[in-house]
């Protein structure tokens, strides 16, 4: 059997274009047939490798009985929140709202005209534990519609006044005593056992990371540099970083680092490398250099395409099972490694007969063993074996917004190398965006198999931009600064709201929602306005020009009035305010002949502006012919010297 979602690109839609629901894509033609037929809209919304997914999927929507009630009672919309996260965003609101917490799968009742009356995530089939099953829900559901629908319609209406209530507030004030604020609340909740901040589940969060490496290096606060140093360590220690093939996982479920939600983003990976790249500048530490490296090295053997795009995730399941692809038995390595050599590695990465996760193993370094390169020959032919085993699910289209993060990410890993395969591969990544992603001034949200999807939202342009920063900042082409210009105001003509502050999630070429959201909180990815307020800082800086400077002012602004008693969940919008209190140091450096742009760059600091010239000027020239730097810092100029600024 077959539904509506026939014929659809997104790989979520696509998973359940043959279960017996009659399933719409997000469209006028399911929301007309409500109106028509006078039912009730049941959303779905969820991606491809969500395993919480793929069991209510399995159990509520492949399920004859299920589907008849969904079917009798109900239109039904399937919606990839990749691909549409304006919809999943103004739900999500709602989904909290109503239930004081959000997740997914997300299931929305509606009413035609799109106002939700109840939301909730994953329903059981039964109703058990105290939780309403899913037959059972439908069928009250459906009976109210019928019978006392008014109070269904009452609800709908309270939500979305409660919702509109909380919008608009505008403090005309930078907050600057937010970054303190944000960082004492870090090192109260550090958890120094295990790392990480918080208890379990503990999400990687990169972006508080480095929000609080930036704090460490302005303030000399070494105690908040140690924390995000032990909590890096620990993660790659950890079953949260895959020690066979690489990349990190999504979350770890315990307070340590071991037991992960197997699936991998490319997201979580991107910003991954940025932190380690991060720390290795900030720590020396080679183990945080070659972290970076070998999540890099996971991203292009498993997630990058032929034309030189990033696919989105990896699965946590495989042939039914979450994390069955990465945990082992210790005689399972013995058979692959032989039993003198496997038995030397098992005791490395802790592996027992016992096993640490329901019986089998996952190979961590969390006994305090020296990471090392010792058993790189036996990895590699794990690594190996274990793709024979099966074939995870690759959620295989194109985001604009999370290549726009991993152009960023190896960017940086570049400028802390010199190697330049990464800033060739970010290149590749963003020739990819602009020729397959983007019209003129237009980005899309998604590509797959040469299909596009709809019109960018706030988050793409937001981060593209961001991303043309980061390369302006490694090539020095004023090309690259001058796409993070452009696309910056085409955001600023789409999606700001002149009169309240702020930037909208869906803009004037988008299809209107119930709402129009401003997100301004940092969740597993920063947050659109969070973005906007760096891109316009960095802008203001670069290029000296008033418009950035008003723009980035009155972001800050809105954004100190949003962050209001949760500073711990906008970080980089306090990256971005940490940035505008503490412009970074300009070089200018003049290459002797014997001297190479990449060699510069790895030896200053992330937090500088550096201009590479190759041949003296009039201003800047070589002093006794050797590579020399020109530095200035808060509005003083320094004596041109050899040697390499530290500040």
């Amino acid at each position: 059997m077959t539904n509506h979602l026939k014929g659809q690109s997104s790989p979520y839609l696509l998973q359940h274009s043959e279960n017996p629901v009659d399933w719409y894509p997000w469209g006028q033609e399911a929301f007309a047939r409500a109106d028509r037929e006078n039912k009730p809209v049941f959303v779905s919304i969820g991606y491809s490798t969500c395993h919480w997914c793929h069991v209510m999927a399995e159990e509520s929507f492949e399920n004859e009985a299920v589907a008849a009630i969904l079917n009798r009672y109900f239109i039904s919309i399937k919606v990839d929140r990749e691909e549409r996260p304006d919809i999943d965003g103004v739900y999500m609101t709602f989904c909290q709202a109503f239930t004081g917490r959000g997740g997914w799968p997300m299931s929305i009742f509606m009413t035609a005209e799109q106002k939700p009356f109840f939301a909730g995530t994953y329903f059981p089939p039964e109703t058990r534990y105290g939780m309403i099953g899913f037959r059972d829900l439908l069928l009250t559901i459906a009976d109210k519609w019928q019978n006392s629908r008014s109070g269904l319609l009452e609800t709908a209406e309270q939500i979305v006044e409660a919702v509109h209530a909380g919008e608009d507030a505008l403090d005309k004030e930078i907050d600057t005593r937010l970054v303190e604020q944000a960082a004492a609340i870090f090192s109260q909740t550090f958890d120094p056992e295990h790392g990480g901040f918080g208890q379990a589940p503990k999400f990687p969060t990169p972006h508080n990371l480095i929000f609080l490496l930036l704090y460490a290096r302005i303030h000399k606060n070494q105690t908040a540099a140690e924390q995000v140093y032990f909590t890096l360590d620990k993660m790659r220690r950890g079953g949260i970083f895959d020690q066979i093939g690489y990349g990190f996982s999504r979350y770890s479920t315990d307070a340590f680092y071991l037991v992960p939600h197997f699936e991998k983003m490319l997201y979580d990976n991107a910003l991954l490398i940025l932190s380690y790249a991060a720390a290795y500048r900030a720590s020396g530490r080679k183990d945080f250099l070659d972290t970076a490296c070998q999540t890099a090295e996971y991203l292009f053997r498993e997630m990058r395409g032929a034309e030189g795009e990033f696919y989105s995730a990896q699965d946590a399941d495989s042939e039914g099972q979450e994390g069955k692809y990465y945990v082992w038995t210790q005689q399972e390595i013995c058979d692959v490694l032989g039993e003198r050599t496997g038995q030397a590695f098992c005791q490395y990465y802790d592996i027992t007969s016992q096993g640490n996760f329901e019986g089998k193993n996952i190979p961590n370094l969390l006994q305090g063993q020296e990471i090392s390169d010792q058993f790189s020959k036996e990895r590699q032919q794990l690594y190996e074996y274990r793709k024979s085993r099966a074939k995870l699910h690759l959620d295989d289209k194109v985001l604009t917004a999370w290549n726009s993060l991993t152009v960023l990410a190896l960017s940086v890993l570049y400028r802390v190398t010199g190697n330049a395969r990464y800033r060739d591969v970010a290149l590749s990544a963003r020739d990819y965006i602009e020729k397959n992603l983007m019209e003129g001034d237009v980005l899309y949200v998604s590509c797959r198999n040469g299909i596009r999807s709809v019109r960018g939202f706030l988050d793409d342009y937001a981060y593209y931009a961001a991303s043309c920063l980061a390369l302006y900042e490694v090539t020095g082409n004023g090309q690259d600064l001058e796409k993070a210009c452009r696309m910056t105001k085409a955001a600023m003509e789409q999606f700001m709201d002149p009169q309240s502050g702020g930037f909208y999630l869906y803009g004037t070429q988008n299809d209107n929602l119930v709402t129009r959201p401003k997100e301004t909180q940092d969740g597993a990815l920063p947050s659109g306005n969070s973005v906007m307020a760096y891109c316009l800082v960095r802008l203001s800086q670069l290029t000296e020009q008033e418009e950035y400077r008003l723009a980035a002012e009155r972001q800050l602004a809105f954004l100190s009035a949003e962050t209001g008693d949760y500073p711990m969940g906008h970080t980089v919008f306090l990256t971005a305010l940490l940035y505008y209190q503490n412009p970074p140091t300009k070089v200018v450096a003049v290459l002797s002949l014997q001297e190479h742009a990449e060699d510069v760059r790895c030896r200053l600091s992330l937090y500088s502006d550096l201009t590479i010239l190759t041949e003296e000027t009039a201003e800047y020239t070589l002093l006794d012919g050797r590579t020399t730097y020109y530095v200035c810092r808060d509005h003083m100029c320094f004596p041109p010297t050899h040697e390499v600024p530290v500040f």
